[in-house]
Formats: structure tokens, C-alpha cells, sequence
């Protein structure tokens, strides 16, 4: 048997603009007053939803709005077999789902604009691809303040890239491995994967998020 890793998530954000006091803060350096956010948000949100489809619509892949409940996976996966992509981008999944973020406040008793956090509805880009190391993947953004990221990878799927690469034969199924050819050498490869660098190669993929 071999062991390593199945799915892995990492989630990222802006630092500076996941509290109140920071974002605070970036809207008295941008001289938006709290009666402007909302203004200011939706101009900052089109923006980034534009140049996050730019390069998905330059080479023609599909841009497509789904239901939450929808397989997005599912759809991806038959874009790929119907188009044969093998590298790349794949398609951007449009999304409406549920979160939390920045919305203003109208203080009765206190007579004035607050800035506060509330469950709201945010439009999310699901971006797959076919990742040059990683192979199949997606990765998100959410389109509204502070525009957190989630990257998703397979091991199963990078291993199955790890042994290309090496020309050493496997049978997949879906993501198990019911024969290897070399058990000792998957399982080196398997264990590289702990330690990459992965701010460096997660940064790349951010980028494409949120140009």
C-alpha cells in the first residue's frame, strides 16, 4: 500500500482587510466615506470579476453561472473531455453562496454609520484547471470584500503527474492506484509532496484569481 495525501484546501486571505479595524483603515486611505462603501464596493468587485475571467475568455473556455448545488467538478471534467484540454484553464463556475463579510450599519442610537460584519449572499468564481504540477484543480475567489481565496488540490491526481513525468506505469481508477508498477518509488513521490514550498507555488494560482 502507499499513503500520502487525498484533497487538500488552503484558504487564504488579505490580512490587513479581514477586521474592522483594517478595513477601516483601507477606506480612510482610499478617502471613501462609509456612506460611499457600498459604491466603492461594487466598482473594487466588477473589476476584480472582469480581469478574473480575462484570460478564461481570451483563450474561449466557458464562463458559466450554476446554483449552488450544482457538481461543478462534474461540469468541469466534461468540458475537459469535450474541448481535450490537456493544460490550462479550463472554465470559471459563477456562483451565488452564503458568507460573511463587510456590509454598513445605520445606527439608531447611536445616530451614525458603522461598518460591521453580516451573513450575506457574495457572487464566488470557481476557476479550474488543468495545473501544470498539480494537474486537476480549482480554485475561488469571492467576489466582495475582503475576497478571501480556497485552493483546491488532489495528491492522487499529483501523483499520477509525479509518475508521468518518471515514465512509470500505474493503473488509475478515478483516484486509486489498484497497480503500480513501482510501489517504493510512488511512495518517495508521495512523500516530496510534503515538503514543497507552498507559498511560492499557491501564489501563482492566487494570481490568476485576483489579477
Amino acid at each position: 500500500m502507499i499513503s500520502g495525501f487525498d484533497r487538500l484546501v488552503f484558504r487564504g486571505s488579505l490580512r490587513s482587510l479581514v477586521h474592522d479595524r483594517g478595513m477601516k483603515n483601507y477606506l480612510w486611505r482610499k478617502q471613501v466615506p462609509l456612506k460611499e462603501f457600498g459604491k466603492h464596493a461594487e466598482r473594487t468587485s466588477n473589476h476584480l470579476k472582469a480581469a478574473s475571467v480575462e484570460e478564461v475568455e481570451r483563450l474561449g473556455r466557458p464562463v458559466k453561472y450554476l446554483k449552488p448545488r450544482e457538481d461543478k467538478e462534474a461540469i468541469a471534467r466534461q468540458i475537459v473531455a469535450e474541448q481535450k484540454i490537456g493544460s490550462g484553464p479550463v472554465c470559471v463556475i459563477k456562483s451565488v453562496e452564503p458568507c460573511w463579510s463587510y456590509d454598513i450599519y445605520r445606527s439608531r442610537e447611536e445616530k451614525k454609520l458603522k461598518l460591521v460584519k453580516r451573513p450575506r449572499q457574495c457572487l464566488f468564481l470557481y476557476h479550474y484547471q488543468i495545473h501544470p504540477m498539480f494537474g486537476f484543480m480549482n480554485a475561488r475567489i469571492r467576489t466582495w470584500f475582503p475576497f478571501p481565496v480556497q485552493i483546491c488540490i488532489n495528491g492522487r491526481e499529483w501523483l499520477s503527474r509525479q509518475m508521468d513525468r518518471e515514465g512509470l506505469e500505474y493503473v488509475r481508477q478515478d483516484k486509486c492506484f489498484p497497480w503500480l508498477a513501482n510501489y517504493a518509488r510512488a511512495q518517495e513521490l508521495l512523500d516530496t509532496q510534503l515538503k514543497v514550498n507552498w507559498p511560492e507555488l499557491l501564489q501563482g494560482v492566487a494570481d490568476e484569481l485576483n489579477p
